[in-house]
């Protein structure tokens, strides 16, 4: 039976007890459901530059383009963009057609109107609201939640269990985009795409990422300016973006982090950096995509929308 869930938008998808460091929750969105105690709600955040890249986990449209000349973006022996904006998942043609009718839909950049206008699917970028329309049906990219001790890898000589394993049931060769150590958690991207698999990897795009971070010790404040100043490793200086602690007791400290570095155990060496080793680390979100509930082990494909705002993130 497939391990994987469909998900997106159209693809329809104290009391006298001893205090206890924050526990491994099966929740792992960083929200509390109410005070357990312990120091919680540290806030810290870097500048005007790292509070952009932190905003990168939020879909965004894509930015206006200076005025230019209207080109003709017909082609004689193509197929009517309705059709292609329907099989795409837009629709019926009907709506398809009242999409284009109302501007809501831009071919190679130009925005189209005219009903009778053709279009090559396997050439054209089309985007409906902002949003980038995945036109090749073969393409798929997914979002899994990477368990424990599984390798980021499709084949490890040792004999661990791989990525791989979790997704044996897919048809697609996909690859996974960035990594995650075997003693880490979270969301992972595979996709067969290799344009956007290359965008989201390029330090160029600066893609936020988001984790749940458990370490050692009390955070104190000059801990989180620090970890947003920038500290110094071994391969250079690396920054977090912003810093949340939700949640600190018995000694230990629960943290939301947020950063574009995509450097090897770039958040442990961090933490172990400032004298806080890491205990748990589960990464909650790239991008715009959100780990969820998905579950440990399971996969879901990432939606029209998703896969727009993921795209847009990336300026394709």
């Amino acid at each position: 039976m497939s391990n994987e869930r469909r998900g997106g938008s159209r693809r329809e998808s104290g009391d006298g007890q001893q205090p206890r460091r924050p526990a491994r929750s099966g929740n792992p969105s960083g929200k509390q459901s109410g005070k357990q105690g312990g120091r919680q709600g540290q806030n810290f955040r870097g500048g005007s530059s790292a509070k952009s890249r932190a905003q990168a986990n939020q879909p965004r449209r894509r930015p206006a383009k200076p005025t230019e000349p209207a080109r003709d973006v017909h082609v004689e022996d193509g197929v009517r963009l309705q059709k292609v904006l329907a099989q795409a998942g837009l629709g019926s043609r009907r709506a398809s057609e009242e999409l284009i009718a109302n501007g809501h839909v831009e071919v190679d950049g130009q925005l189209v109107t005219e009903l009778g206008v053709r279009v090559d699917p396997a050439t054209a970028v089309i985007h409906v609201d902002g949003l980038r329309i995945q036109l090749d049906q073969a393409k798929v990219t997914i979002a899994l939640n990477k368990p424990l001790g599984v390798v980021s890898t499709m084949d490890d000589p040792k004999g661990r269990p791989t990525v791989a394993d979790l997704i044996k049931n897919r048809e697609e060769r996909l690859f996974h985009v960035g990594r995650l150590d075997a003693d880490s958690e979270g969301l992972l991207l595979l996709t067969n795409d290799g344009e956007l698999a290359n965008r989201l990897s390029h330090p160029k795009y600066q893609i936020a990422k988001t984790y749940l971070v458990t370490v050692e010790g009390e955070i104190y404040p000059r801990v989180g300016r620090e970890l947003l100043k920038g500290v110094e490793l071994e391969d250079g200086i690396a920054k977090m973006d912003a810093v949340h602690v939700l949640q600190q007791i018995d000694g230990f400290a629960m943290l939301e982090v947020v950063l574009h570095e995509g450097r090897n155990r770039i958040v442990r060496r961090m933490f172990d950096a400032v004298g806080h080793p890491v205990t748990r680390l589960v990464r909650t979100r790239i991008g715009p995509i959100p780990l969820g509930d998905l579950k440990s082990g399971r996969t879901r494909v990432l939606g029209r929308t998703e896969l727009g705002t993921l795209m847009n993130a990336v300026d394709l």
